[in-house]
């Protein structure tokens, strides 16, 4: 393939090359949707076993929800089918015939989740409820832009029910407390955690919490959400129970989930102009081995160090492929894996099996020179150590970068005229009046979430009295 767009000027081109020189996705018949390919899915994959494993821990069970809901569920809480209205896709005539009712393909499924809560909760004894299902959804959209919006996308959603609003309130912030630590442990994409303004919070909801990232671009993504409901969602759909006292009353109940946007806020935070950059656990290939020779003799001898080398790994349960493909040189192969991200690089040839050693280098390193020689009796725990330093410098690097783009400023012209041509974060302070908001509609910018800090005096629009800070950008 050729050159990439170059990242800092050609951002979007950039990101859609990628997309394909990385094997991620192909295009699809169908307008908006995706096929992502096995190499893309199995990043999902990685994200998908890591927050399964950590929901069940808090006493969270999957189940499976249908895909098709009825019309009429939507519309018995008012916020939320106002809020997703212009997003559906409705089904009208199956089986040659015209439904005596429409169905909805699910945007999210608080509707007939709670439906069903209203069969399985009957007492305090009945509570939480704690369930999530990994599903699709569908969301009809103008413009799409793989993994961060499409019609179609995959997802988990969790959905709980609490006996009090406390309960409620803790979980959904442990849940965004779980989230924070799976970008930035297991992704290494540092994220800011926050509420989200009244205008931005769910349809429904009465307090949505966020986790965002900003983008090498200076653009912010929501990359996740915790919600807890209105009480008025679970007794739009008949949901009571009887508490310790007698009373019959609602749960208070949350929603949170996250999507394949992910893999694309992996793509736009950790690549560079040679391609993806995978942090270490969502690595499909952790560590690729090249192995180089001219001869026959050189190949038996250097494909058999090469295989010793993927048995090791295997055995600690490291994630090792070795590329014997000689149709390529060594120099289209370095480019192939650079391309796709793999963490580190393996080169072994005649003289380095000779030597009882290999050479090493991870994806961020830049030149020849950040080779190193490691013995093959201490690969392993070369790797292992590789792996860290390289996951704790791929989280620092974006850090740094966040750094660079994070502006303090305490009025609405300084946002308007330096987004433009400095995008990132522009922490303000806010009166947290719903007009003084509005105003960023004119510099397409958003309040992202609102932040515990308040280092702001003074509202960056009107300059009242500010009762917090906000992080305003523009968004994907």
């Amino acid at each position: 393939m050729n050159k990439l767009a170059d990242i800092s000027t050609q951002f979007s081109e950039w990101y859609q090359e990628v997309l394909v020189a990385a094997d991620l996705i192909d295009q699809s018949p169908t307008k908006g949707c995706m096929v992502i390919k096995p190499y893309g899915y199995a990043i999902w994959e990685f994200i998908q076993a890591e927050v399964d494993a950590k929901i069940k821990e808090k006493g969270v069970a999957n189940a499976y929800f249908p895909l098709l809901i009825p019309e009429s569920f939507l519309k018995k809480e008012a916020d939320h089918i106002a809020g997703f209205s212009p997003e559906l896709a409705v089904v009208t005539h199956a089986g040659g015939k015209q439904l005596e009712e429409n169905y909805v393909i699910r945007p999210t499924s608080e509707t007939i989740i709670y439906h069903m809560f209203s069969r399985w909760i009957k007492s305090w004894r009945d509570l939480p409820l704690k369930v999530n299902q990994w599903a699709n959804v569908v969301r009809w959209e103008m413009r799409t832009r793989p993994f961060l919006r499409t019609t179609e996308f995959l997802w988990q959603e969790g959905h709980t029910a609490h006996a009090t609003k406390e309960e409620a309130v803790a979980f959904a912030e442990s849940i965004l407390e779980l989230y924070r630590v799976l970008a930035e442990d297991f992704l290494a994409i540092p994220v800011v955690t926050g509420r989200k303004s009244k205008s931005e919070q769910f349809a429904g909801g009465e307090r949505t919490l966020t986790f965002e990232g900003l983008m090498q671009d200076g653009k912010a993504l929501q990359m996740g959400t915790s919600h807890v409901l209105a009480q008025s969602f679970p007794r739009s759909f008949d949901v009571f129970f009887q508490d310790k006292d007698g009373t019959i009353t609602s749960p208070h109940c949350t929603s949170w989930g996250i999507t394949t946007r992910l893999i694309g806020a992996i793509i736009m935070v950790h690549g560079d102009d040679r391609g993806l950059v995978l942090p270490v656990p969502v690595a499909p290939i952790q560590v690729v081995i090249v192995p180089i020779f001219k001869t026959d003799e050189e190949k038996e001898k250097v494909l058999a160090a090469a295989q010793a080398i993927a048995a090791a790994c295997k055995t600690e349960h490291i994630r090792a492929f070795i590329d014997e493909d000689t149709e390529k040189t060594p120099g289209a192969k370095f480019f192939h894996w650079e391309v796709r991200g793999v963490p580190v690089r393996i080169e072994i040839g005649p003289r380095d099996v000779a030597a009882g050693s290999c050479m090493m280098m991870d994806r961020l390193s830049r030149d020849k020179k950040d080779k190193k020689p490691c013995a093959l009796t201490e690969v392993i725990s070369t790797l292992k150590n590789t792996f860290v330093t390289y996951q704790k410098n791929l989280f620092e690097k974006a850090k740094q970068r966040r750094a660079a783009q994070w502006y303090h400023v305490k009025t609405f012209d300084e946002v308007a005229t330096q987004l433009e041509q400095k995008p990132g974060f522009y922490q303000v302070g806010w009166c947290g009046n719903g007009e003084c908001e509005a105003s960023l509609k004119d510099i397409k910018a958003t309040i992202r979430c609102c932040l515990q800090e308040h280092k702001q005096e003074y509202c960056f629009v009107c300059g009242a009295k500010s009762t917090g800070d906000v992080l305003v950008a523009k968004s994907y």
